[in-house]
């Protein structure tokens, strides 16, 4: 393994330049420092124009407040809480995709990615690194980005699946600022019933594949009788984890990957991040992988839950928005829905 150099955030993104689009990892591992970073080459009104491309991040997002504007424009794959109001104001930007196909965007050139900014975990003893909780189109990017910047955290787990070569980066600035954490909440009587009714819906041996938010931790809490469940999923949370823990998750009847939980991102609470750690039952894969309805589909009896913000009278669903207003984004709902339609015996 080549020795690594480290330079500071400062150092790392004098690369940027006027009008270049920029890739961060997202969820639990935005690299906040190199943000900051950036924000301060702002500030002193080197920069203009520098634009933001993402999944769901966490933490401060600077680069979509008003008061950037003309200088830093977040156009994100899929938004949170952080970001929502800025773009609903018009400071901000969504693009809409299905995540499957956001890693398209860049290895087809299609979306620029000049610098790729990540966090990723200590490397191996043989020059590879995990992108940790955040593997999702970060691979693509670093593979597509002009100028690479890894963020070594000791805090980032090292989840097996797709790793990355330490030569595919061309800057390693430290940080060992925690990971966001997000706690599991007790579902409400409300969600209780919802769980209710949709785990009467999973057999026992199913592989399952849950959205984010409270709903997935309320259906989980209800498959706790269940046996041989299987996990092939863009994320899980606490909510998987106690069924692993239990034993209802063991994946003993997944026709590929099986006995691995497969995943692409991840936002929970510090148990789980320990979880994946250096822990071979868990795959963090390239978003080409979880969400290709192909891969999908050959899991049998494969049940696909998410939630939905709207359904109109026609029973069209939607997850992305309420009325006009944005509120997340296309995400890999639709990716799920085709994996999980059951093929016809001919």
């Amino acid at each position: 393994m080549k020795p690594i150099t480290y330079v500071s955030a400062d150092e790392a993104v004098k690369v940027v330049k006027s009008h270049d689009h920029i890739h961060l990892s997202s969820v639990a591992s935005v690299p906040h420092i190199l943000v900051q970073a950036l924000c301060r080459r702002a500030d002193a009104g080197e920069i203009e124009d520098v634009r933001f491309h993402h999944f769901h991040t966490e933490g401060p997002a600077p680069y979509s407040e008003p008061k950037y504007d003309g200088i830093l424009f977040d156009q994100g794959f899929f938004l949170g809480p952080n970001v929502r109001a800025n773009v609903n104001a018009g400071y901000a930007d969504y693009l809409p995709v299905h995540l499957g196909e956001s890693q398209k965007l860049y290895r087809s050139g299609a979306l620029r990615c000049d610098v790729a900014m990540v966090q990723v975990s200590l490397p191996d003893e043989n020059g590879y690194v995990s992108l940790g909780t955040s593997v999702d189109c970060s691979i693509a990017a670093v593979e597509s980005a002009g100028c690479a910047i890894a963020v070594v955290n000791p805090n980032v787990p090292y989840a097996y699946g797709d790793l990355v070569s330490i030569d595919q980066f061309d800057y390693f600035v430290k940080d060992d600022t925690p990971l966001v954490t997000a706690n599991f909440a007790e579902p409400t009587p409300t969600e209780v019933l919802i769980g209710k009714n949709c785990a009467e819906l999973v057999p026992d041996g199913a592989c399952i594949q849950m959205g984010i938010g409270a709903l997935p931790n309320a259906l989980a809490a209800q498959l706790v009788n269940h046996k041989d469940i299987g996990v092939h999923t863009e994320m899980f949370a606490d909510g998987i984890l106690r069924l692993i823990k239990k034993g209802v998750v063991n994946g003993a009847r997944k026709k590929i990957d099986t006995g691995k939980v497969v995943a692409s991102f991840l936002l929970g609470s510090n148990d789980v991040y320990r979880f994946i750690d250096h822990n071979p039952d868990v795959l963090m894969k390239d978003i080409k992988y979880t969400n290709d309805p192909w891969i999908i589909a050959q899991n049998p009896n494969f049940v696909s839950i998410n939630s939905a913000t709207e359904i109109d009278l026609t029973g069209q669903v939607c997850a992305d928005s309420i009325g006009t207003r944005i509120y997340s984004g296309t995400g890999g709902q639709l990716d799920f829905v085709r994996g999980a339609i059951p093929v016809p015996a001919w």
